[in-house]
């Protein structure tokens, strides 16, 4: 079933079209502002009047981990570098979203039955309206399909990866340059090096890079998502590091939902997984079983779906600074907030 459309969102929608989301790339003084005293009739006119527009998505749970979806306008806050700001617009009607599914190919033999038994459910996690691309990842990222909202092609290209005639390449031989999709890997070694490398290390930060680049231009009207399978076991032979791959997340508006399996249990919060979760308004679940696997790719995909939206005009913080933090609160007690810990006013590079 395709996803409602509310006025709402539809404003909402409208704002994301012709201004730059977090990660805006105009300056604050490239659009002039409607004259005082004179309202325009249109409320969409209102919002073109608009210098810049921070979009935040927010996820609120209740003390048993559950989502809860009846919070009103007026009982959320937010900050920006501390300074709280008013809120322009105010959505709780669910959005599509744009989905890369990213599974560790370097785990465990246990951990590795149980992702392989819980594969085909990642197909009953979408909707029609969701458009979805899978990558797996080791040393390299490495693309499987591309962007679809097909659901049957994603079972299909799902059942391959279970029957095993998913024709993987071989990064040694066959795969010198690793891709983020259909685009290489700046920075990325080849040839001997990245033989060498590919035989001895993971890569989890370079794969995450990798599908924020696929997923930074993708529309705005789509929540965008890494939805990532993994132990969480990281080499230190990154090409990019925590920082730099979490400029980019921020900077491209992208969430990261984890699900943690094998050595992700032990380490918990303590975890890349974790961090780069919280850090982007995303979540991390931990599984330890094929079932638990099943269930946590419906969990995540209708927990990005179903988020709340906040916008606001950046009011009295500095606009020299390109890095400006955000904290989301709500005023009803005992819950808890997931947002991302802030965003990027020029695009990073």
């Amino acid at each position: 079933m395709g996803l409602p459309r509310q006025p709402a969102v539809w404003a909402l929608l409208l704002a994301l079209a012709v201004f730059p989301t977090k990660a805006a790339q105009t300056s604050p003084a490239a659009t002039p502002q409607q004259p005082q005293g004179q309202e325009p009739s249109d409320p969409r006119a209102k919002i073109r009047s608009t210098v810049e527009l921070v979009v935040v998505p927010v996820t609120v749970k209740d003390s048993k981990g559950n989502l809860v979806d009846d919070l009103r306008k007026d009982e959320f806050r937010i900050f920006e570098d501390g300074v709280e700001q008013q809120l322009s617009l105010f959505s709780a009607d669910a959005f599509p979203l744009s989905a890369v599914v990213l599974l560790d190919d370097d785990l465990k033999p246990k951990a590795a039955g149980q992702l392989q038994k819980s594969l085909l459910a990642i197909a009953g996690a979408f909707s029609e309206s969701d458009e979805v691309a899978l990558a797996r990842f080791a040393s390299f990222f490495t693309p499987v399909m591309e962007f679809t909202q097909d659901n049957d092609r994603l079972m299909a290209e799902l059942k391959r990866v279970v029957s095993g005639d998913e024709p993987f390449p071989d990064p040694e031989s066959t795969a010198p340059h690793p891709t983020a999709l259909d685009q290489p890997i700046p920075g990325a070694p080849t040839g001997q090096q990245q033989s060498t490398v590919d035989k001895t290390t993971k890569h989890v930060d370079d794969a995450i890079h990798a599908a924020a680049e696929a997923l930074r231009g993708r529309d705005r009207e789509r929540r965008k998502v890494i939805i990532l399978v993994s132990d969480g076991v990281d080499a230190k032979t990154n090409t990019y590091n925590y920082d730099q791959t979490l400029a980019l997340l921020l900077s491209s508006d992208v969430s990261v939902y984890a699900i943690g399996t094998d050595a992700a249990l032990l380490r918990r919060g303590a975890s890349s997984l974790s961090r780069y979760a919280r850090a982007t308004g995303g979540d991390i679940h931990f599984v330890n079983n094929a079932p638990a696997l099943s269930r946590a790719y419906a969990q995540v995909a209708e927990e990005a779906r179903h988020q709340y939206t906040l916008a606001y005009v950046p009011a009295g913080t500095d606009r020299t600074q390109n890095y400006h933090s955000i904290e989301v609160r709500v005023r009803r007690p005992g819950l808890e907030v997931f947002s991302r810990d802030g965003y990027y006013l020029v695009r990073l590079p």
